[in-house]
């Protein structure tokens, strides 16, 4: 790759948020933001190997979006609405009344993320607008057609529209709800990028989980102070830091407790740590859901072996995390960490009860075929594997499963 070339992928990944998020506060539509930038994009694609880099690429791109997001205004209004048209030109409206915190793609995150759009358009649309991903690489990724995402997108856009949804950060008020609707949609894109859900790509893509890091560091910046934000990216980055060790060279996952940990990131988990230490010592703030989770894999990623794991630390924090979700997958986590504690009978009767909840989750049914492998139960645990490959995702996770289930007498 030349260094002009390395100069348009470096500026698209640093610039492209901040151009579209721009445009959007200047026009007012997403349409227009959004292809502006990529017309910005492919200029200059044509003209820096001529004419060089810019010293400041951002402002050179978001001047050249602007100049073709106005000549699509005129084109559009060429015969009506020439004021809308000099207003738009010369940038002459009243600025907005900003909310708790200025920031044009901070603005452009809640907007995407606005919880009156449906979760899969939040998705496409954030990694459209804020990623820079294309309409093909966010149809890849998710599994889904290319056309699926087209509509999903432009439904969202023209929702946003109908609706008259605001392009402002919310009021202080409302911001810690909204908040948590932004880092749903970043941890979405991180999960499907750590275990893929579906059984035709990689099992670990990342490229979503990158995506959703870099997102996640970009609101990091914009709140600061938000616990939750912290801790969102503080279980991004230990969780990242194993994923070299996740898959074998002969394509199966690889389960904690037979990771080489000696191959994980020790920057990450370093970053990671670090983050968990800042929000224990945040006097006075209960932890919220992703501090408890980034917490918990900071107790596992503390051990030199699984042998050296504090679980009666993890179980305390399960403890803490079941108040604030008592979601089944929840207990489920918290009852692996109890069979390490009190052992594989007292985890079985715990599991054994979420049946009903978890009865088509691939993860339920092998949880309970491990706990019944260490009880002796061969029989029994042999046909909970069955189960769990049967429902497995992709074929990492069902290699794994078939190799366990295989090695039963």
């Amino acid at each position: 790759m030349s260094d002009v070339e390395e100069a348009v992928t470096r500026a698209h990944h640093d610039e492209w948020a901040r151009v579209v998020a721009s445009l959007t506060r200047r026009f007012g539509d997403l349409d227009i933001a959004e292809e502006a930038a990529a017309e910005a994009f492919a200029t200059a694609v044509e003209r820096w190997p001529a004419d060089g880099v810019p010293p400041n690429p951002g402002a050179w791109l978001t001047t050249t979006a602007v100049r073709k997001a106005i000549d699509r205004i005129r084109r559009e209004n060429k015969r009506d609405d020439k004021h809308k048209e000099a207003q738009m030109v010369y940038d002459n409206t009243p600025p907005e009344p900003l909310g708790a915190i200025d920031d044009d793609r901070l603005r452009l995150i809640f907007t995407c993320c606005h919880p009156a759009l449906a979760m899969e358009a939040r998705v496409a649309l954030t990694l459209r607008m804020l990623g820079g991903l294309t309409v093909p690489e966010i149809a890849r990724a998710f599994l889904v057609r290319e056309t699926t995402v087209e509509q999903r997108i432009t439904r969202a856009k023209a929702k946003i529209k109908a609706a008259r949804i605001p392009y402002r950060v919310p009021a202080a008020e409302d911001l810690p709800a909204r908040v948590s609707g932004v880092l749903a949609v970043l941890y979405l894109v991180f999960n499907e990028g750590y275990l893929a859900t579906g059984p035709d790509t990689d099992p670990v893509r990342h490229d979503l989980t990158a995506e959703a890091i870099r997102l996640t560091r970009l609101i990091r910046a914009l709140l600061p102070e938000d616990g939750e934000v912290a801790g969102l990216l503080a279980l991004m980055l230990l969780t990242e830091a194993r994923r070299t060790a996740r898959v074998s060279a002969s394509g199966e996952l690889v389960t904690l407790d037979e990771q080489d940990r000696g191959a994980w990131d020790k920057a990450l988990i370093a970053e990671g740590h670090r983050l968990v230490r800042e929000r224990l010592a945040a006097a006075g703030v209960a932890p919220g859901r992703y501090q408890i989770l980034a917490a918990i894999n900071a107790v596992h990623t503390s051990a030199r072996d699984i042998r050296d794991t504090d679980w009666s630390q993890v179980v305390a924090l399960y403890d803490q995390l079941v108040h604030l979700d008592s979601s089944p997958i929840i207990a489920l986590n918290r009852a692996i960490a109890v069979a390490e504690l009190d052992g594989p009978e007292v985890a079985l009767a715990a599991v054994d009860r979420l049946e009903d909840k978890l009865a088509g989750y691939h993860a339920y049914h092998a949880t309970r075929a491990d706990l019944l492998r260490r009880l002796g139960q061969s029989q029994q645990s042999r046909a909970a594997y069955d189960k769990a490959i049967e429902l497995a995702g992709n074929t990492a996770q069902t290699a794994n499963l078939t190799r366990r289930r295989d090695q039963l007498r």
